[in-house]
C-alpha cells in the first residue's frame, strides 16, 4: 500500500509524467483512436503512448474500446472517474494559456496548431 505525504502525490502518480495530462485533454474534446492521438502529439513514440494509455486504464481513467470488426479498431475515453478530473485539466490549461501569454510575445510562434485527422 502506497503512502502519501499529501494527497498531490497520489494525484501525480496517476497523471504525472509529461504525457498523460495530453492525453486526457484530447480525450476531453471527444473519443480517439491511438492513430489520432499519435498524430496530436507528434513527439510522443508510439511506445511511449502505449504505456500511457495503459496505465491510466489501469487506474481506471480511460476506457479501452474494442470494436468487433476487420480491421480492428479501438478508441479511448475518459471514464465516469476520468471526468472528474476535468475541473482540474481545464485550470491548467487556462494556467498555461496565462503563461504562454506572459513568456511570449506572440504566443502563435509557441503553440503548434494540429488538426484532428480524418480517420474513415
Amino acid at each position: 500500500m502506497a503512502k502519501y505525504n499529501i494527497p498531490v502525490e497520489a494525484a501525480l502518480e496517476v497523471i504525472g509524467g509529461k504525457w498523460k495530462v495530453v492525453i486526457l485533454c484530447h480525450l476531453i474534446e471527444d473519443k480517439q483512436r491511438t492513430c489520432e492521438l499519435k498524430q496530436l502529439m507528434p513527439g510522443i513514440t508510439q511506445k511511449m503512448l502505449t504505456q500511457q494509455l495503459r496505465e491510466l486504464e489501469e487506474d481506471g481513467v480511460i476506457n479501452r474500446i474494442v470494436y468487433n470488426q476487420v480491421p480492428p479498431k479501438v478508441e479511448y475515453e475518459l471514464t465516469d472517474y476520468g471526468w472528474t478530473l476535468k475541473g482540474a485539466l481545464d485550470m491548467l490549461c487556462a494556467w498555461g494559456e496565462r503563461h504562454i501569454e506572459k513568456t511570449y510575445p506572440n504566443k502563435e510562434d509557441v503553440l503548434v496548431k494540429v488538426e484532428k485527422p480524418e480517420i474513415v
